[in-house]
């Protein structure tokens, strides 16, 4: 999880993901509205922003179980 990233913007923010977790090989950006798949990947991190390009949520890598 990376609360520390919440008001930081999103291409920033993927960048100190994909720096700090070299488990992680994709990062995507998402508007805070938009509509996704809800699959889980544990390699996958999803970045939502929101109108000005600011990260809105949490990043985390999603866990199964």
């Amino acid at each position: 999880m990376w609360p520390e990233l919440v008001g930081k913007n999103g291409e920033e923010a993927k960048q100190t993901i994909l720096r700090e977790n070299h488990v992680v090989k994709l990062v995507v950006i998402y508007k805070q509205d938009a509509i996704y798949l809800d699959d889980f990947c544990c390699n996958r991190v999803r970045i939502f922003v929101d109108k000005n390009g600011k990260v809105s949520s949490y990043p985390f890598i999603p866990m199964v179980g």
